[in-house]
């Protein structure tokens, strides 16, 4: 009787494990091309970040650009993230995208949110472990320029 329990629960809690994994859809863009453009844009954001192109940098990121890391906190100043970038990840650190990650969705006015994964690699300690990482970006399109104005950088 207990053992009949017992397996009931199991194939019980299988199944809600299986119907709990169905209801969140696979990712599907939304607008394709913005899902290329942004991919793009990250692309060449994250060139100029691994090959300190601060110019780059500066041009993509907005003046009045917010900052988030979960370690780090909130920083509001563009000169303090390119001057801490120079710094701390010129020849020190490269980000790799995780391939197949990215999701973009349009926000109506205002531009698009890019949402995916990357690791980051010490150049210092070449044998460290690089976990997957989620990242959030914000972009915001003006002027016919794509301008990164929030960042969410969890690990």
């Amino acid at each position: 009787m207990k053992s009949t329990f017992l397996c009931g629960l199991f194939i019980f809690i299988i199944q809600f494990s299986v119907s709990a994994q169905n209801e969140i859809p696979p990712y599907k863009p939304a607008d394709q091309q913005l899902h290329a453009t942004i991919s793009n844009m990250d692309s060449i954001f994250f060139d100029a970040y691994n090959s300190c192109n601060m110019e780059k940098q500066k041009e993509i990121y907005a003046d009045d650009i917010e900052f988030f890391h979960d370690k780090g906190g909130l920083s509001t100043s563009k000169s303090d993230i390119l001057e801490a970038t120079e710094n701390n990840i010129c020849g020190k650190v490269t980000r790799s995208l995780i391939k197949g990650s990215i999701e973009v969705y349009p926000i109506n006015n205002y531009g698009a949110v890019e949402i995916g994964y990357h690791k980051f690699f010490n150049n210092q300690e070449p044998d460290a472990p690089s976990i997957p990482s989620k990242f959030i970006i914000m972009w915001n399109f003006e002027k016919e320029q794509w301008k990164i104005t929030k960042v969410i950088s969890l690990h």
